[in-house]
């Protein structure tokens, strides 16, 4: 699975049982289920009728897939979590330089 072995991933579930605690997690694992089921949904849908142009079919598609991706549970969570930790490190890196 991507090159990743057991430890890598038991490494990545463990940091995201930290981020999200034991009650998301289930949410989370729901939503990027029903995320990845409307995406193959749409795909197959798109395949069905390739009487369009296909640039219209790609530019729908990335549409479709970004409006599915912004519905994942935690997605924002996790989206402020990363600009919290990159200003933390930009901080740091700053303090760094005056040392």
């Amino acid at each position: 699975m991507f090159g990743l072995g057991f430890q890598e991933l038991l490494l990545i579930l463990v940091i995201l049982f930290l981020l999200f605690g034991v009650r998301k997690l289930p949410e989370i694992g729901k939503g990027l289920g029903e995320t990845m089921r409307e995406i193959r949904k749409i795909r197959d849908e798109k395949k069905g009728g390739k009487e369009k142009e296909k640039g219209d079919q790609k530019g729908d598609l990335i549409s479709d897939i970004k409006k599915g991706v912004e519905e994942i549970p935690g997605l924002k969570e996790a989206r402020e979590i990363k600009k919290a930790a990159n200003k933390v490190k930009s901080i740091t890196n700053i303090t760094k330089l005056f040392k």
